[in-house]
């Protein structure tokens, strides 16, 4: 049995405990904030994807579609709220369908059941306020009370001796003997000696890693921020499945979310930023409403107001493709007991108890 130190409260973090544990390991997951799952694990869209987007064979396509799995088969356990409800991925512009193809194409090759290709009038039988000229069908998506799966997990956690320390940052580590040292802050600061060391700090996880001594800075990628605002949409939901767009540059593009109550939300676009912040300009508005009537054209604006928004922790930045997660443990940095985790963003949330077992197998 080996005891076991995670940085990071968010889904990711809790699901690497949760495997931990699950093997006997003594586990403690240390946050910063005074809430599991306040950063980037609750300010998305919610969605379990199906795993259609990424490139075959990547870490974002297996684990994804891994995850999505044992994401569902969890939440019925576990007694999470969760809809299988199902995506359209329209096209509504000259090009747009050979980008469906290609989309169907991908999913299809990488293990994506269901998938179905459909024309606009097929598509609009199936969502009559929708306008596009061809559609894509993704039956496996679906949405998820991520608190109650954050939850979910930390029960597991404790059921099994772990422990969640919240307003506890974590400062820095080295080595002390064949484990590791770790440093942190908070009304008690101290340290705590732990053989296995897992970073999984999403938009603070380069920062913790640079205070990890002896591991090279070279190992470190660089953080980019990537901003997606949501508008909320007052008034019923015209639509029962997701509604998603061709992809953009930087992300999915802005689309239909639903939560578990039926609201409506747009969102996220994309903003290349260089700190981070969380306001949503209501200037942005006219934009939001120029995408969203692409694919339903009798949208009442003024029913948009403002939400919230998230900092995607990404790797490479505009015009750049997308990076594949990057997970290191000991046969990349070299260093013992210690997994860190950089760029975990969508389909983070999906992947997450796939991600859990990946980082537990790379310590034992």
């Amino acid at each position: 049995m080996a005891h076991a130190l995670i940085v990071g409260a968010g889904v990711v973090g809790l699901a690497i405990a949760r495997a931990l544990a699950s093997k006997g390991h003594e586990v403690i997951v240390v946050e910063a904030a005074n809430v599991v799952g306040g950063g980037v694990s609750s300010r998305n869209s919610g969605v379990i994807h199906a795993g259609l987007y990424y490139p075959t064979g990547s870490l974002r396509h297996r684990l994804c579609v891994d995850g999505r799995r044992a994401l569902y088969a969890f939440a019925e356990s576990h007694g999470v709220a969760h809809r299988r409800l199902g995506k359209l991925i329209v096209a509504t512009e000259p090009g747009e369908e050979a980008k469906l193809e290609a989309l169907l194409a991908n999913g299809i090759a990488n293990g994506v059941d269901g998938l179905v290709a459909l024309a606009g009038a097929e598509a609009r039988r199936l969502e009559p306020a929708l306008s596009c000229a061809a559609a894509v069908l993704s039956p496996q998506t679906g949405i998820i009370d991520a608190h109650g799966l954050m939850l979910a997990l930390r029960g597991e956690i404790e059921d099994r001796g772990g422990a969640v320390a919240l307003t506890t940052p974590a400062l820095g580590a080295e080595r002390a003997g064949e484990g590791w040292r770790v440093r942190f802050g908070g009304a008690e600061p101290g340290a705590v000696d732990v053989d296995f060391l897992v970073v999984a700090a999403g938009l603070r996880a380069q920062a913790f890693v640079a205070a990890i001594e002896g591991l090279e800075p070279g190992s470190i990628p660089p953080l980019i921020l990537a901003k997606g605002s949501y508008f909320v949409y007052s008034g019923g939901a015209p639509f029962g499945r997701l509604i998603y767009p061709a992809p953009v540059d930087g992300g999915l593009g802005v689309h239909v979310t639903l939560d578990l109550a039926g609201r409506m939300r747009f969102g996220p676009d994309v903003e290349w930023i260089d700190e981070e912040n969380y306001l949503v300009a209501e200037e942005r508005r006219a934009a939001f409403a120029e995408r969203i009537r692409r694919y339903w054209p009798e949208l009442p604006a003024e029913r948009l107001g403002p939400d919230y928004a998230g900092i995607r922790p990404k790797l490479t930045g505009p015009g750049a493709p997308a990076a594949d997660f990057r997970v290191s443990g000991p046969a990349d940095h070299g260093l013992s007991g210690l997994v860190c985790l950089f760029g975990i963003e969508s389909p983070g949330l999906t992947a997450s108890l796939s991600l859990g077992d990946l980082a537990a197998s790379l310590l034992e």
